[in-house]
């Protein structure tokens, strides 16, 4: 069942962002429960594996008119055809993305991943029984969908485990997500050493918390960069939210532009999982069953791309996890560092 604290906290906090608790309990059970569990028994969007690509690079959150805003910036870009996602949220994407329908093509796909969701779907299955804290009956019934397990998958890659376990402040988990590098450095890797029929590279950006000013200035996060969701019910201030939004945008296309130079490929696609709505339709965030078009709409720009050996991969082997409980623990501060409280 559904459990929702109604804790006097919370009952003034819904009191002064009313939008934001419409959002989590009529939206949530009126509108995103019957679609979650209509996307179980059909498919709301267009599966990625039904289009024509060799490399999908996913931009985590990415909305169209976003990514339209910056495409004079990057030659690589053209206006976007947008499609719609067959998920609100990454776990309903990854469910719906990786089926037994498309078992044949998933055997020969590279699926290299910086967003926990990945191993909490297709390996660990948690969406089958409910993570030990989680309460979202949305997630759950992602449980009805055949997903293939991780390993009907050519290969796959947690890039976190490429990280440096450990590590604090703005790269590290308990601020923020895995930076963009990690994923370049493994896409251009493994397009150099293997010879799948197709790749994905999963980004986490533009995904909260929004690091890349701060990186820039370095400093620690600011209040509407580590949780622009209480910073935007509190102040209305959405011009702020956009513009470091579309900075964190800019931050993993710099290295998408990178990739793209440094990995062969006939037809690169360019889209995301979900997007993200700052209050249009009611709604913040990206919630599983989400229909609103500005979370459920997706851009899909396609190019091609030439390794030109301008740059070698820096990253190196993963660190060994000393046990499963560890690695465990870890992917859930992972989620909650973005915003999944879990």
């Amino acid at each position: 069942m559904l459990k929702h604290d109604l804790s006097l906290k919370n009952i003034k906090k819904g009191l002064r962002t009313p939008r934001q608790a419409f959002d989590k309990t009529i939206s949530e059970l009126a509108i995103r429960l019957p679609i979650t569990y209509a996307n179980t028994l059909t498919t709301i969007g267009t599966n990625v594996f039904d289009r024509d690509w060799d490399v999908l690079v996913l931009l985590d959150t990415c909305r169209v008119d976003a990514l339209n805003e910056v495409t004079r910036e990057y030659g690589f870009l053209t206006p976007s055809d947008p499609v719609w996602s067959v998920g609100g949220r990454s776990p309903e994407w990854i469910a719906k993305t990786f089926t037994e329908d498309y078992e044949s093509e998933i055997r020969n796909t590279a699926y290299l991943s910086a967003n926990a969701f990945s191993v909490e779907i297709l390996q660990n299955h948690h969406h089958e029984s409910g993570l030990r804290n989680e309460s979202n009956l949305a997630y759950r019934l992602l449980g009805r969908i055949p997903t293939v397990d991780v390993s009907s998958l050519g290969r796959f890659e947690n890039l976190y485990e490429y990280e440096p376990v450990g590590t604090t402040g703005p790269l590290g988990h308990k601020d923020g997500g895995t930076p963009p590098r990690y994923v370049t450095d493994r896409g251009i890797s493994v397009n150099r050493e293997y010879n799948f029929d197709r790749l994905i590279l999963h980004y986490l950006q533009p995904h909260p918390p929004y690091l890349a000013n701060a990186l820039a200035e370095n400093r620690e996060l600011e209040r509407h960069e580590s949780d622009w969701w209480g910073y935007l019910g509190e102040t209305g201030d959405y011009e702020t939210i956009w513009q470091t939004y579309l900075n964190e945008l800019r931050y993993v296309l710099d290295d998408v532009e990178l990739l793209l130079e440094n990995i062969d490929a006939e037809t690169v696609a360019i889209s995301a999982d979900h997007g993200e709505a700052f209050g249009e339709y009611w709604e913040y965030g990206h919630h599983t069953g989400s229909v609103n078009p500005y979370v459920r709409k997706v851009p899909w720009v396609e190019t091609t791309a030439t390794d030109e050996g301008t740059y070698e991969p820096t990253t190196e082997s993963p660190t060994a996890r000393s046990n499963d409980n560890d690695a465990s623990e870890s992917t859930e501060e992972r989620l909650e560092a973005l915003g999944y409280k879990m």
